[in-house]
């Protein structure tokens, strides 16, 4: 296999043909490795190329085992050092660069995520490219569209970049398998980083017993429509009868109903659930490009003219105090 690769590359090279190989920049908390690497990894596969991935952290080999799994994935570089703790941004990407000066990979990739959309934009700073972010469609290796415009256009675009740097948009591409795959580990390239940049103090994380809402098969949201936190009450024990997790509009979380971290919309969480139950919810065009790809949506207002009533395949023209209760209740 190793000649055959050897056989290609030097091929390409003497055709003046790039050998096509991506890098996929896990996400992970030193435990266990977060979802979105399984999408952006699927995303990877379209590509065309050999995938392989970075796995960088203070304790890396754990997850490191666990890619080595994963369908599609033919190497994976590990980086282990207690200052990437936490995987800043700043830190991460000086072993992106590393990686990239040695093995010159046709793609740099990750999820569209918080962590993704920090890490990818300042490598591609480095390298002078311009970043392809929230992808939801490969269409070759040079071609993708993404949504502008909170999601009211697609744009089809085309990149000449000798090295592509793209984040996927997690809800357009099926999690990869996480079995199946038998991926070689090796140290990635030792990298110089700066600490003196940004340090990590700590972190608090929302702890709940329902569903991650990035992931849950159903999702029920509430919006502004529910008047105040105390009300949201009515969301909580629908979607515990539900088995589902808990969002909110934007509206709701800048009137502090709920915290931020419950959020769906543009500046918020992307969920494309089987079912998206929207309680009170308007339908902002910031909100709508949170949900919008969800398979069922559901959508209940008192206000019969409210925007959600477009995208919904079913609505619910009533008063939400009455009917979320009757709702649970039957349940």
């Amino acid at each position: 296999m190793l000649a055959s690769k050897n056989f290609l590359r030097t091929a390409a090279r003497l055709t003046g043909r790039r050998f096509n190989s991506t890098l996929v920049v896990a996400e992970h908390d030193d435990q266990k490795l977060a979802p979105v690497t399984l999408n952006a990894i699927s995303g990877a596969a379209k590509l065309g190329s050999d995938i392989s991935v970075l796995v960088a952290g203070a304790n890396a080999t754990a997850v490191a085992g666990e890619v080595a799994k994963i369908a599609n994935v033919k190497r994976v570089l590990v980086a282990q050092d207690a200052k990437l703790k936490a995987g800043l941004p700043e830190r991460v990407a000086e072993v992106v660069l590393a990686s990239h000066n040695q093995f010159k990979f046709t793609s740099i990739v990750a999820g569209a995520s918080a962590f993704g959309r920090g890490l990818i934009p300042r490598i591609a700073g480095r390298l002078n490219v311009s970043p392809i972010s929230d992808v939801t469609e490969v269409h070759s290796a040079e071609t993708f569209s993404r949504p502008i415009y909170a999601g009211n256009a697609i744009a089809k675009v085309k990149s000449t970049a000798p090295v592509k740097l793209i984040t996927f948009r997690s809800t357009a591409f099926p999690p990869a398998a996480v079995e199946g795959g038998s991926a070689s580990n090796e140290e990635a390239p030792k990298a110089k980083f700066s600490t003196e940049q940004s340090e990590f103090l700590g972190q608090e994380l929302s702890k709940s017993e329902r569903p991650d809402l990035a992931t849950a098969k159903i999702v029920v949201s509430g919006g502004r429509g529910l008047k105040s936190g105390e009300n949201f009450k009515i969301i909580y024990d629908l979607a515990d009868k539900m088995g589902a997790a808990v969002g909110a509009s934007r509206a709701a979380v800048d009137a502090g109903y709920v915290p931020n971290d419950m959020q769906v919309g543009q500046t918020g969480k992307i969920v494309a659930p089987e079912l998206y139950i929207a309680v009170g919810i308007s339908g902002a065009i910031q909100h709508l490009a949170g949900m919008k790809d969800s398979k069922v949506i559901v959508a209940i207002n008192k206000d019969k003219e409210a925007p959600i009533f477009q995208v919904a395949d079913f609505g619910l023209e009533a008063d939400l105090f009455k009917v979320v209760p009757e709702m649970t209740k039957l349940l």
